[in-house]
């Protein structure tokens, strides 16, 4: 999937960078898979998912509330993209969908 880029954040006194995806040439979001420090303790192990608006003058808004889990945390029949490593975040995103259990 094409890349426009990198966002850029800091938290906890860490800069983080994370590349989205657009999922088709015209998409109006970037799309976003996901690992953090709560990964495999609250949240799914595998990394969550989330959509942000495509950038305006530079600047986009990465709201880590609508963070979700993908579709193979509630089935072992789905398949689904794994965080690529430049989205290992060394954080902790206490946002989003939780782990809700084992399926």
């Amino acid at each position: 999937m094409p890349s426009l880029g990198y966002a850029v954040f800091e938290r906890d006194g860490q800069e983080v960078r994370l590349e989205g995806v657009l999922e088709e040439k015209d998409a109006r979001q970037l799309f976003f898979i996901v690992r953090d420090q709560t990964s495999g303790k609250e949240t799914y192990p595998a990394g969550r998912f989330f959509y942000a608006d495509l950038p305006k003058d530079g600047r986009i808004v990465l709201d880590f509330n609508k963070a979700y889990n993908p579709p193979c945390a509630f089935t072992p029949y789905a398949t689904c993209p794994l965080p690529p490593p430049q989205n290992w975040m060394p954080v902790r995103i206490e946002a989003g969908e939780l782990d809700y259990g084992h399926h």
